[in-house]
């Protein structure tokens, strides 16, 4: 190892190249990242500092040739170092598009720290990014204009970076002279006694630190014969990295690989031990190569990007996929990536699929309105595969719903009724997501929440007016505190402040009032000439029934104690299976 100090200029200076091996995040330092080192540099320059400490950078040397470009591989630092090259194309295209100012000299930041003048190809450029971050930095080096549509970091720091050299806070000789006080501990690597590995490891960047994924996707890729290392890169990593959208793609994969090693070991990773958890997964695991291993995550990425995305040419089934997201029921993801991919290898039919989801949905919405603690669920969900019967796959399911007890239990209708119509749905963070399926159940002009507001029928008013105080009889105010925020008295509408606290009868038949209302959930509603309690609770009782159907109880094929016997010899076969 060969550590030694200095500054970007002397790193760049010479007939030398950087590259970012595809093991490497992509550029990540967004314009946060970007201030504080600007920050730092018109600091340094105010205060008149001798320098300012910004991080190592960690290489190690490719085989040296005989002529041409001597080429380094950064196994850390390519933020700083990237950021660092942003800055110094900023600063050369100031200086050229202002030929007055003479006080930097342009040609030799572009000939000799971003470019190596004499050499073509790839060998021209100084630092040469990974995938779509390398056209797009070297578009900027080479000052050629990039499609309008193009997201990218790189842009949006390297325009950070000229405003704020446009905006003379220093000027260009200030900056010039404070990039070279920047001090940078260059790490050379010994290909043949130091461990890359377990240095990367060892390295986090102060400016952001590693993701879990990035930790995985290093550990996967690093230890590869290059070949290989691109084989397994160019057609599964990247692949798969493609299916995460860019604007969340680290920490979406970062809970993708929790929940992908929850469903195989049936434990739950700690947070912010995922990457070395998935180590000791990788080193027992049933895959005899790294991409065997690979090829596995793909697959179930795909599921599971297919669910948090919400992608599905099934219209059916990319509902379910809404109400899962809309419910936020991470919980269930370990479980339903082992049910896709069984959907996936034709053991289960796309039929059954979509019940299973329903299932789901149904258990956790019923456990929500009937207020059992949710925090039980993440560990029923991660052992839920234990439980499928291959020869019995959708009655093993069902059984382990309906067994459920105490804490854990599935509520039945009965407990489910009642607790929906004395619920304070109002309040609840899925008071919109039960309105709506309650009105788009079976419908063929499904509504769009978004356009619409909750309306209390009877009004959240303390002070109600004369006429509802008739309505509700002698006892309105106790009427009024019970069923105010539940389910029998809420509706939706896109007249919310013009109904206000109106009589009934005035929100009826009101310009854009309920008669008008082409909403189903608004049908009871307009067939009564008064809203009194037992309004409220007739209403209420139509609408359990629908929930019943919208969020079903387990309906098996076979009784509760034939389906209990058969749950226990299964589990009992499993642990003759195991001990044998």
């Amino acid at each position: 190892m060969d550590a030694r100090k200095g500054n970007i200029y002397e790193i760049l200076n010479g007939n030398y190249q950087y590259l970012i091996p595809v093991y490497q995040r992509f550029y990540s330092w967004e314009t946060e990242q970007c201030k504080r080192l600007w920050n730092d540099i018109v600091e340094m320059q105010r205060k008149k500092k001798e320098g300012h400490f910004v991080g190592s950078i960690v290489n190690i040397a490719e085989r040296a040739m005989p002529t041409g470009v001597q080429k380094y591989m950064i196994i850390d630092g390519q933020q700083r170092m990237t950021t660092l090259t942003l800055l110094l194309a900023a600063l050369r295209d100031y200086v050229i598009d202002h030929p007055d100012d003479v006080s930097v000299n342009a040609h030799r930041i572009d000939g000799m720290l971003l470019k190596n003048e004499y050499e073509s190809g790839d060998e021209r450029y100084k630092l040469l990014l990974t995938e779509t971050d390398r056209d797009i930095l070297i578009s900027i080096v080479e000052r050629k204009p990039v499609p309008p549509d193009i997201r990218s970091r790189l842009l949006d720091n390297y325009k950070y970076f000229s405003g704020k050299i446009a905006d003379k806070e220093l000027s260009p000789i200030e900056v010039w002279e404070s990039i070279g006080k920047l001090q940078i501990v260059n790490i050379t690597l010994d290909r043949a006694s130091d461990d890359a590995q377990a240095i990367f490891e060892s390295l986090n960047s102060t400016g952001k630190e590693l993701s879990e994924s990035d930790l995985i996707r290093n550990y996967v890729l690093m230890g590869l014969e290059q070949s290989e290392q691109m084989y397994v890169y160019e057609h599964l990593w990247r692949p798969m990295e493609q299916l995460f959208a860019y604007e969340t793609q680290s920490p979406a994969m970062d809970s993708f690989f929790r929940h992908y090693l929850t469903m195989k070991s049936s434990r739950i990773p700690k947070q912010g031990r995922v990457y070395e958890e998935f180590k000791a997964y990788h080193l027992n695991c049933e895959f005899s190569s790294i991409r065997e291993l690979c090829q596995d995550l793909f697959c179930y990425a795909k599921y599971y990007t297919d669910i948090v995305f919400r992608r599905s040419d099934d219209a059916e089934l990319r509902q379910l996929y809404e109400d899962i997201v809309e419910l936020r029921m991470e919980v269930s993801y370990p479980f339903l990536l082992k049910v896709h991919h069984d959907w996936e290898e034709k053991i289960i039919t796309d039929n059954n699929l979509k019940e299973i989801l329903r299932l789901c949905i149904s258990y956790v919405l019923r456990r929500n309105i009937c207020d059992i603690p949710a925090n039980s669920m993440n560990k029923t969900f991660a052992v839920f595969k234990n439980a499928i019967n291959l020869d019995d796959y959708m009655n093993s399911i069902k059984t382990f719903f309906i067994i459920q007890d105490t804490y854990k239990e599935f509520p039945d209708n009965d407990k489910f009724s009642e607790a929906f119509a004395t619920r304070n749905i109002y309040n609840m963070r899925a008071r919109n997501y039960i309105l709506s399926r309650l009105e788009n159940y079976e419908n063929k002009a499904p509504i769009i929440i978004e356009n619409y507001t909750i309306e209390h029928i009877m009004p959240q008013n303390k002070e109600l007016s004369i006429e509802w105080q008739r309505d509700l009889g002698d006892n309105w105010k106790e009427i009024q505190k019970k069923y105010l925020h539940t389910i029998g008295n809420l509706t939706l509408t896109a007249y919310n402040s013009e109904m206000g606290d109106r009589p009934f009868m005035e929100k009826v038949n009101m310009p854009g009032g309920f008669k008008e209302s082409a909403l189903r959930l608004n049908k009871y509603v307009v067939s009564l000439s008064k809203w009194n309690e037992d309004a409220i609770q007739k209403r209420a009782q139509e609408l359990i029934e629908k929930a019943q159907q919208i969020w079903p109880y387990p309906d098996p094929d076979l009784s509760k104690g034939e389906l209990i016997m058969g749950y226990k010899m299964n589990r009992n076969q499993r642990k003759r299976v195991i001990w044998s």
